[in-house]
């Protein structure tokens, strides 16, 4: 299957191993895998901020880079979601429909469209697994607490295929890390406060490592993980699944 490797702009900017192990996961996966080389910011932090009629620019170039492929794939559950909810220019209304309905995160892309059932990976660590709150709320990718409803997760469901992981769940699996986009700059004080919060019941499990879908989360719990002196680790989904196939 024809993949377009959709790389949000902070990872290929700040996190470009997460790109890289997202390429090499979806190869190995049998995908065959373009990387659009003029991509660029997909629009979200403009809308995030109240700006969504300034991003026709960012919609244009969107849809000239992915509209040729069957599948769009990124490591991102909050970029994924702003194309899914906000794509609304740039092509025809066929050719945005197909976007819309083709773009994935990346655990959705291998549960759901690939199928995966078994992976040769092995990550002999303490993981614990944080819950971005655009893949769950928005994409469902994991259940939630609040709703009396059958538990799943797509990312958990992956990284319990991966050989000598212990996975450790945080009391509150699906609390929100305080990053929240802009947010995180307009409400800093909250923002870390969450994040101190978020991170403190990970070291109660005495984790290794903090997974997570989203880049964006991670990058936030490990600039508070830095300042604190702590000797945990964040780490992308990609990177494990990807760290011995």
């Amino acid at each position: 299957m024809n993949v377009g490797l959709f790389i949000p702009c902070y990872i290929d900017q700040f996190y470009p191993d997460v790109a890289i192990a997202t390429y090499q996961l979806l190869k190995k996966l049998g995908c065959e895998v373009s990387y659009p080389m003029d991509q660029t910011c997909c629009g979200q932090p403009m809308a995030n901020s109240g700006f969504s009629n300034l991003t026709k620019g960012c919609d244009v170039n969107f849809v000239k880079n992915f509209k040729d492929f069957d599948y769009i794939v990124a490591p991102s559950g909050s970029c994924v979601l702003h194309i899914k909810e906000h794509l609304k220019e740039g092509g025809s209304p066929a050719e945005i429909e197909k976007i819309r309905h083709n773009v994935y995160e990346l655990s959705e892309f291998l549960i759901d469209i690939l199928k995966i059932s078994e992976l040769q990976a092995s990550f002999p660590h303490k993981v614990g697994m944080h819950v971005s709150c655009h893949g769950q709320r928005g994409l469902h990718l994991s259940s939630m607490t609040e709703l009396v409803a059958p538990e799943f997760s797509k990312s958990e469901q992956l990284l319990r295929m991966v050989d000598g992981l212990e996975l450790l769940k945080p009391v509150r699996a699906d609390e929100c890390c305080g990053f929240g986009g802009t947010f995180c700059v307009f409400e800093e004080a909250v923002s870390v406060k969450m994040g101190k919060d978020r991170i403190e019941e990970h070291l109660v499990n005495d984790v290794e490592f903090i997974c997570g879908g989203d880049t964006s989360c991670l990058m936030h719990m490990e600039g508070i993980l830095n300042r604190q002196g702590l000797g945990v680790k964040t780490i992308h989904l990609a990177e494990i699944l990807n760290s011995a196939l």
